[in-house]
């Protein structure tokens, strides 16, 4: 499954094309669809921390994932969103995406925008591994193991140093 290519700005003003635009190697992309589920997303950060630190190509985004609002209606959004985050390292890394939201969901077999999803994404836009909710021990689990394996076969794929 192909991340759909979409455009969207981080609450930093900087415009990304996505999927090309992703700066890691592999990227978790968590979809928000509600203010209600921030705290969900929330749940998810001290993981995506410490894997980021253990997998230096590994970069994480929050994507709030919006109907295509007029001018006005995304200006006090994203103003909103950057006063509620005075983290500038979190407001580089949510991307606001004003969309076709079904279609967005579609593209990704997304059932619902009652429930966050966590996709792991290359460069190249494959998703690679997804789930949805909070954050949990066992979805902990799987997504550390996934990106071992993926991590593990870029290693193993690379070209021996010519020293």
């Amino acid at each position: 499954m192909k991340f759909p290519t979409v455009t969207g700005s981080n609450l930093s003003g900087q415009r990304y094309h996505l999927p090309q635009d992703f700066e890691g190697q592999y990227n978790v992309a968590i979809t928000v669809y509600q203010r209600v589920q921030q705290t969900n997303v929330d749940s998810w950060g001290a993981l995506l921390q410490d894997l980021a630190r253990q997998y230096p190509g590994l970069r994480y985004y929050e994507l709030p994932t919006l109907p295509n609002y007029g001018w006005i209606r995304r200006s006090f959004i994203d103003g909103g969103m950057r006063g509620g985050i005075p983290d500038k390292a979190v407001r580089a890394r949510t991307i606001t995406l004003y969309l076709d939201v079904k279609k967005f969901n579609a593209a990704l077999d997304l059932p619902t925008i009652d429930d966050i999803y966590v996709l792991v994404v290359d460069r190249q836009g494959e998703v690679l591994w997804q789930t949805n909710g909070d954050y949990t021990e066992q979805k902990a689990d799987l997504l550390s193991q996934k990106l071992a394996e993926l991590f593990s076969q870029t290693i193993e794929t690379q070209p021996a140093d010519a020293s």
